[in-house]
């Protein structure tokens, strides 16, 4: 971890919250605050449903170098560009907030390992607006109303109104939330909507202009210019997987979740976070690329989670003095530092000093370029990999499988007006350890409440963490996979009836929606 600045004024990177131990970590917002999530090296992937086919911007603005402005300025860009960036406004209920209620287990959220691999200290609770109001940016990314933002921007918001460049206003419905990208989608409806199409952020070059677009401050529709100043920005501990784009152009608090557009009007990335001593920009903005940003917007869109594919490894980079040690030519490739038992990678073989030199026939250079390749892979594909063992190169086969955490839902509060059934519950797969744990018959079936967020109808209903669902509506739901289906064909407005257990006990509760 970077060590403190010895100046007066230390560093920080910035998302509007109070300053972390030695590195306080806020988010360019208004108003709405969260704690960073440490990242993991483990290999445990944002694959998901990544159909490019998901609803996406088509739109063709005249062709340019991607790096070159436009003869005569940046205007006519502007004008392609601006009306589909949008200012999102928040509210949250009493109580409700960015960070999950005290006596959450961690393992729920992040998993027990994620601070060992970064030494990162804890973060203190965030400052949050005593109105329960918040601000960001986001972008339409499609004509009929799909919107991305950052997750920090709808984190907790019991309301969601999106306000466009015309002044139009509407209500935005919650698609589906990924905190370990800092991303997230909401959904409006309206006519004649404008948008913006993804971009190849892989095609961007050090040294491209890039414009900005968000409402910093509350001021709409803000365009900053700059350009890209460094690629594959990483363990920062802002997210759990990071690869910023790095750019000088202008990022202040209300610009998180707006625009980071190319010569071309593509949308190359979704702007999160400043580095900075005084709170507002110093030249040293991120932006998650849009190759990350596309499959997890896919995969929201789709089912309205990430399903994320899983090695099951811990890794580290090859330093010079590794390299000799292990018989490399050169420092390049990801060494195995621990495998997972019964993990994809300890079926295909892998072992504890491995070195991961290849992967489906993409050359690993570092640990980062490893969890890009696999977040790409979806999630049953049979993939090869190259390793040097004993300074022999081998190669190894294996099939990457869903990570544990993927196979949890949040059904996270909703705008009012569009809130799903069942919103403010985290749950996940009862399986027989967990069932022994909580002192039930290892055979019973159902999901396990691990998160009930203050406020919700499902808090207000009296379901608590710990509580056993095993029936909706009379509906048995053995999996976590049949508790979404359920969930999703609830009729609206209408009670829903719950079969649960809690400590034990049998027990039916109503949930008014």
């Amino acid at each position: 971890m970077t060590q403190p600045m010895t100046q007066p004024m230390t560093q920080s990177l910035h998302r509007s919250s109070p300053a972390a131990a030695h590195r306080g970590v806020h988010k360019s917002m208004t108003g709405l605050a969260a704690v960073a999530l440490s990242g993991i090296l483990a290999i445990a992937v944002t694959v998901g449903a990544t159909d490019s086919s998901a609803p996406s911007g088509v739109s063709t603005p005249p062709p340019a170098p991607a790096g070159a402005p436009m003869p005569g300025g940046f205007a006519q860009l502007v004008k392609m560009v601006r009306p589909a960036v949008v200012n999102i406004t928040v509210s949250r209920n009493a109580g409700s907030g960015e960070t999950p209620p005290h006596g959450r287990p961690g393992w729920f959220e992040r998993g027990p390992r994620d601070r060992n691999f970064f030494g990162m200290p804890p973060f203190p609770a965030p400052r949050r607006d005593p109105r329960g109001m918040g601000m960001g940016s986001g972008v339409i990314v499609s004509p009929d109303g799909y919107v991305a933002t950052n997750h920090h921007v709808i984190e907790g918001a019991h309301t969601v109104t999106v306000t466009l460049l015309d002044k139009r206003t509407f209500a935005g419905t919650l698609v589906g939330s990924d905190p370990q990208t800092d991303l997230a989608v909401i959904k409006i409806q309206g006519d004649d909507l404008p948008f913006v199409s993804w971009g190849d952020s892989s095609s961007l070059e050090v040294g491209d202009y890039v414009l900005a677009v968000g409402s910093p401050f509350g001021l709409h529709s803000t365009v900053t210019q700059g350009i890209v100043s460094a690629k594959g920005r990483g363990g920062m501990g802002i997210t759990q997987y990071e690869d910023f784009i790095q750019t000088d152009a202008a990022i202040n608090p209300g610009n998180s979740g707006g625009a980071l557009v190319n010569m071309r009007g593509e949308l190359v990335g979704i702007n999160t976070a400043i580095l900075s001593r005084t709170g507002g920009s110093q030249g040293v903005g991120f932006a998650v690329p849009a190759g990350i940003g596309r499959h997890v917007y896919a995969s929201l869109v789709k089912t309205g989670t990430v399903v994320r594919g899983f090695l099951g490894v811990g890794i580290q980079a090859v330093t010079p003095d590794l390299a000799n040690s292990f018989h490399l030519d050169r420092p390049a490739g990801a060494i195995v530092t621990d495998v997972r038992e019964a993990s994809p990678a300890a079926f295909g073989g892998l072992r504890r000093g491995d070195i991961i030199i290849r992967y489906r026939e993409q050359t690993i250079a570092t640990p980062r370029d490893l969890q890009r390749a696999v977040t790409t892979t979806p999630v049953d594909t049979d993939v090869t990999m190259t390793i040097m063992r004993d300074g022999e190169e081998q190669t190894l086969r294996t099939t990457i499988a869903e990570h544990p955490a993927s196979q949890r839902t949040a059904a996270a509060s909703s705008p009012a007006g569009a809130v799903p059934r069942l919103a403010g519950l985290a749950v996940e797969d009862l399986t027989p350890p967990l069932a022994r744990r909580l002192g039930v018959d290892d055979r019973m079936t159902g999901v396990v409440i691990t998160e009930v967020r203050a406020g919700s109808h499902a808090g207000n209903a009296g379901l608590m963490q710990g509580d056993i669902i095993r029936e909706i509506n009379h509906a048995p739901v053995p999996s976590l996979n049949t508790f979404r289906q359920a969930v999703r064909t609830l009729p609206a407005d209408e009670p829903v009836l719950l079969f649960i257990h809690r400590r034990g006990m049998p027990l039916f509760l109503t949930v008014k929606v």
